[in-house]
């Protein structure tokens, strides 16, 4: 009999919000169906929320992936419930990250206890590779935005202006620059004086990205020229559809009596709050419009008892009764993008949303809203994968602007059209999904049985 391939551990530490969490949990279900026993270490609100989903999402995997809380200090302006991003007031997103920082002294601890064979961490600690280059542990950086934004600003911090970014698609308009000059670094422990790339440095041999070479290969090849690392896809880790989900059923009947590619889904992410004035302009856009659609509405905290009609138009829920369906908070993103009903997809272009639209070949309407999405959203357009929205020179849309951009995409009768071009992104995705993974898979394992030696 053969000798059975030994079982490496991977401790997986990703930063506490939604966005960072379940692609990291992804490549965790990934990773443990391919010789590696999985420790997942984060704070306990979130492994709540991930024990929510295990039995559902990772039934096969769960045996191999161990649930490891981060203790947090307990501060009186973060409530444990806020130990997340999810539904986080704006204003304490940097009371939380400065606890993150100081968890440091609980990660050492379960670093120590568990002694796993490969640590993958994330943007927010380099300190945690730090620690675990010291013991001998290799570290590899997990990049959860896509290699396009990443190549992007590695490019700017290397050459600066001074030489033009090889990819004329991509690029920032000057109101888009803004989030780009607030410092980062001295809320974070052990940041080096190049932080936003010292962990591109700090990460053994490899680098992962959630991405697959048939939607980034260019921008994979040159992120890896910039950082002099071998950097490695893992595949577009989307979620799969499910119909358990509480509140799902109405919603699939809902969109199971519309017409095929007749209906926009509106989501900006669990992270990002619309402003009141960015909520009417959209909703007059929906009506200038003809398409059905299903919105996905969220509030910040100190919002959530206001009345759901105060938000919109006088009027408007009733006016579009009958092709609108306005959620509240919650929707089952995957499952409804996979609905034959649905012909678009209106996003911020958080990552997670762009692979996942891309990855069920639905055409978006980009209306990025900071950091890496206005990269996102001109990825999409270079891929005739979507349309942005137009702005005004203050970054400003009108409901004009979102008409024009749903009517593009829905009223499309051409067939090499975006639709076509989300189509076959969408088929490019599945064939390279498998070696992907089985790739992403075996550069760990290399690093597992090089430590070793």
């Amino acid at each position: 009999m053969e000798n059975e391939q030994p079982k490496f551990s991977i401790l997986m530490f990703p930063w506490l919000a939604h966005s960072h969490v379940f692609p990291f949990l992804g490549l965790a279900k990934t990773l443990s169906k391919r010789s590696f026993h999985i420790y997942f270490c984060s704070s306990a609100i979130n492994l709540d929320s991930i024990r929510n989903n295990m039995a559902t999402y990772l039934p096969i995997a769960t045996a191999s992936i161990d649930l490891i809380e981060l203790r947090l200090p307990s501060l009186p302006e973060l409530p444990s419930q806020f130990h997340t991003t999810k539904n986080l007031p704006p204003n304490l997103l940097p009371i939380l990250l400065q606890a993150f920082q100081m968890s440091s002294s609980s990660f050492s601890e379960v670093l120590n206890a568990l002694r796993p064979d490969l640590l993958i961490y994330d943007f927010f600690q380099p300190w945690a590779a730090k620690l675990a280059l010291s013991q001998g542990i290799p570290s590899v950086y997990f990049a959860t935005t896509g290699a396009a934004p990443f190549s992007f600003f590695y490019h700017l911090y290397t050459y600066g202006t001074t030489t033009t970014f090889p990819y004329q698609e991509i690029y920032l308009l000057e109101h888009e620059k803004v989030d780009l000059r607030a410092p980062v670094e001295p809320k974070v422990k052990d940041a080096d004086e190049d932080f936003a790339f010292g962990n591109f440095k700090l990460s053994s041999n490899i680098v992962l990205v959630k991405s697959l070479r048939g939607v980034e290969g260019k921008y994979i090849d040159y992120l890896s020229a910039l950082c002099q690392k071998k950097v490695v896809p893992t595949g577009p880790i989307v979620q799969e559809p499910n119909d358990e989900d509480e509140g799902c059923w109405e919603i699939l009947q809902w969109l199971s009596r519309k017409e095929r590619f007749s209906t926009v889904f509106i989501c900006f992410g669990s992270e990002h709050f619309l402003s009141k004035e960015q909520i009417l302009e959209i909703a007059k856009g929906l009506e200038l419009c003809e398409s059905n659609f299903i919105w996905a509405t969220r509030f910040p905290v100190e919002e959530e008892t206001l009345c759901i009609e105060d938000a919109f138009p006088s009027g408007f829920l009733d006016r579009v009764k009958e092709r609108g369906l306005v959620l509240r908070k919650w929707a089952p993103q995957a499952k409804i993008l996979s609905c034959p009903s649905i012909g678009g997809f209106v996003s911020h272009c958080g990552w997670s949303s762009i692979m996942e639209s891309m990855y069920f070949g639905i055409p978006v309407i980009a209306m990025p809203i900071k950091f890496d999405q206005p990269i996102n959203a001109r990825l999409v357009v270079e891929a005739s994968a979507g349309v942005e929205v137009g702005r005004d020179e203050n970054g400003l849309f009108s409901a004009k602007a979102v008409a024009e951009a749903i009517n593009k995409v829905i009223m499309e009768t051409n067939e090499g059209g975006l639709r076509n071009g989300a189509r076959k992104l969408s088929q490019k995705m599945k064939n390279e999904e498998e070696q992907a993974e089985n790739e992403a898979a075996q550069e760990l394992l290399w690093l597992c049985k090089k430590s070793k030696q």
